[in-house]
């Protein structure tokens, strides 16, 4: 059985620690036999564009939703057929791959029908009227593939009027039969050929013979009667020309078809309300990639998830509550974490995820790849604001120390490349500066985002006020927040400027004051919102909840 995929992912709106968390527990999984791939839950921001850059990583996949996409399952391979194909071909062609549904497509594999073994079934066995509607003017080479045989005589004219006669006889009995423009199945006997072509007969099969005599052909060619001479048996030629018509004249038009990004469980919901055994599944250019069953949908299980740097589902991925979450390494509050099954929970009191996730490979003793020690090297001095944060511990210096001599790395020329890139603004539009690494927390029931975002100084912040206030309020509007707060942190100033929207901004003012005759004071010393933004202004909210 193939091993299921883990998906490991940090929050949404991605920050550095988040991405390099992720990046590195994949590794350290895959290191110990699991098939873990790193995600991001949103756009990376420069400075993890920067430092995937800079260590040669790739960005991680992009996870959408918790649940399981069709492109996600191994669904069954699909047969596929041309409508002009016979209904024969289309049997054989179902029982190679030993499947009761075919789809019938064009040159370009796009779906124009589907055809089941009970649709074969139905015409084998259902009213003649039926049978020699779909029979009516088939061609003889489509009679000749069905029944595996040759063409001796092809008539000019195509008078074939789906009726099917078979005689196994003498030349006296025939006067009783109608053959005017029927299929009439024969044995070797040319005297019966002849007189069977006199009466009309549209096309001529011959069982049990290796040719057709020239007296024969001669009538096949004055009655414009085409003859086949058959590669089976009398009872199977019999049964194989009802499976001689194309198979568009069967097929089911304008199926239920399903795309392979729509998710199992919806596509589930919709199979119930339906009969047919199995279903095609597109691409988003159209063509036929699979067929779904209800074996499928009933199988399959949601994602398996390891979540790093963050615990709280409002900042997952989409119906995380719905995926097997396994393990969770984090290092902020626990505050709405509840499972179905145990987990591994590995929580710590420091700075940045990244110094739980070296330390494991240390304690496992798996080793760290250089470039992998300078991602997460990067990670530490981020979330640390490069040790400033009041939360940063002795392990995240000495982590960090480690991992600087693994990746051969200067920690203060590190750190001065990685924020200048982090704290260059030029270029950005407000609305981006806002979304850059944004959380959601529910205090006390007052909806609220927190957005940080690292920039040169505090005077650049407080010089572009009106234009971040205008867009903020907007944001928050559109949200549906009561209260959202900006934070601009200045490494260079020690401090941050606040900016605050929505009905309930004025707890933020309280918690983060101005000083007087002043807007936008900066707040010296407020760096963390893990630690200090969020505590605060839960205080506040509390204050008045």
């Amino acid at each position: 059985m193939t091993q299921e995929t883990i998906f490991v992912t940090g929050h949404m709106h991605p920050d550095t620690d988040s991405v390099a968390a992720a990046i590195g527990y994949a590794f350290y999984k895959r290191a110990n036999g699991v098939r873990a791939v790193p995600c991001r839950l949103g756009t990376l921001n420069a400075e993890s564009r920067y430092l995937l850059r800079r260590f040669g990583f790739e960005e991680p996949m992009l996870l959408e939703d918790a649940r399981v996409r069709l492109s996600e399952i191994e669904l069954d391979r699909p047969v596929l057929v041309k409508p002009g194909q016979t209904i024969y071909e289309t049997i054989r062609a179902m029982e190679a791959e030993n499947q009761k549904t075919c789809c019938v497509v064009d040159e370009d594999q796009r779906i124009l029908g589907v055809v089941t073994m009970n649709d074969v079934a139905n015409l084998a066995m259902g009213d003649t009227a039926d049978t020699s509607r779909v029979l009516q003017g088939v061609s003889p080479e489509n009679i000749a593939t069905a029944i595996g045989g040759r063409i001796i005589f092809k008539a000019e004219q195509n008078r074939v009027n789906g009726k099917v006669s078979v005689i196994a006889i003498t030349k006296g009995n025939l006067d009783i039969f109608n053959m005017g423009d029927k299929i009439v199945v024969t044995g070797d006997d040319p005297e019966a050929q002849m007189e069977l072509i006199e009466k009309g007969a549209a096309v001529l099969v011959v069982v049990r013979a290796e040719k057709v005599s020239d007296e024969v052909l001669r009538a096949a060619e004055k009655y414009d009667c085409s003859v086949i001479i058959s590669g089976h048996s009398t009872m199977n030629t019999s049964r194989y020309v009802f499976f001689s018509p194309a198979v568009s004249l069967i097929m089911h038009e304008k199926p239920i078809c399903f795309y392979d990004r729509e998710l199992v469980e919806e596509v589930g919901k919709k199979i119930t309300r339906s009969r047919f055994r199995a279903y095609p599944v597109l691409d988003d250019d159209g063509r036929v990639v699979g067929c779904v069953s209800r074996y499928h949908v009933m199988t399959a299980r949601n994602k398996k998830i390891i979540m790093v740097d963050h615990n709280e589902f409002s900042q997952s991925v989409r119906a995380i509550d719905r995926a097997e979450v396994l393990e969770v390494i984090d290092h902020h509050r626990i505050n709405d974490f509840s499972t179905k099954r145990p987990v591994a929970f590995r929580n710590e009191i420091v700075g940045s995820s990244a110094t739980i996730v070296a330390t494991i490979f240390r304690e496992n003793q798996v080793p760290i790849p250089a470039n992998l020690a300078g991602l997460l090297l990067g990670a530490i001095l981020s979330d640390t604001l490069k040790f400033q944060s009041p939360t940063t511990t002795d392990k995240d210096r000495a982590t960090a120390n480690i991992l600087a001599a693994l990746a051969d790395v200067d920690i203060d020329e590190f750190a001065t490349d990685m924020f200048t890139v982090s704290a260059n603004i030029g270029g950005r539009s407000v609305e981006e500066l806002i979304n850059t690494d944004i959380k959601f927390f529910d205090i006390e029931g007052c909806r609220t985002m927190i957005a940080q975002v690292l920039v040169p100084t505090a005077a650049s912040a407080r010089g572009m006020a009106q234009e971040v206030q205008e867009a903020l309020d907007e944001f928050t509007a559109k949200k549906g927040l009561d209260l959202c707060v900006l934070a601009m942190t200045s490494i260079l100033d020690h401090g941050s400027v606040f900016f605050a929207s929505g009905d309930r901004q004025e707890w933020a003012l309280e918690a983060f004051p101005d000083t007087e005759n002043e807007t936008h004071t900066v707040q010296k010393g407020i760096l963390s919102r893990k630690s200090q933004i969020v505590p605060m202004l839960t205080a506040v909210i509390q204050k008045y909840s």
